[in-house]
């Protein structure tokens, strides 16, 4: 199973998202090919009703605990409760790192 889908299988079965995308956006960064490290999450869940943007954070950082010890370099986060859902989240800037500047 790739990562990205163990992060939407993680996420998902914590969360009950109505809405979930997860993406592997390492070949966008300074990287060996097929390295799975950055990741972009749009998830939306009434599970952050009422909850700050930190604590949304929070949260998933404690679900993603051992991914975040491990292969997650980076974790591009775009949380929401579904009142506040716009129907989609901005898109990741390109990298200028690792000598791309």
């Amino acid at each position: 199973m790739s990562l990205a889908n163990q992060i939407k299988e993680k996420l998902t079965e914590e969360l009950a998202p109505e809405y979930i995308d997860v993406q592997c956006e390492s070949h966008m960064h300074n990287v060996p090919p097929g390295a799975e490290m950055h990741f972009r999450v749009v998830l939306v869940s009434d599970a952050f009703t009422s909850l700050s943007k930190v604590r949304r954070h929070q949260r998933i950082y404690a679900i993603l605990a051992e991914e975040m010890a491990g292969p997650v370099h980076a974790l591009a986060l775009h949380t929401y409760a579904p009142e506040e859902w716009p129907g989609e989240a901005p898109q990741s800037p390109e990298c200028l790192g690792g000598g791309k500047h």
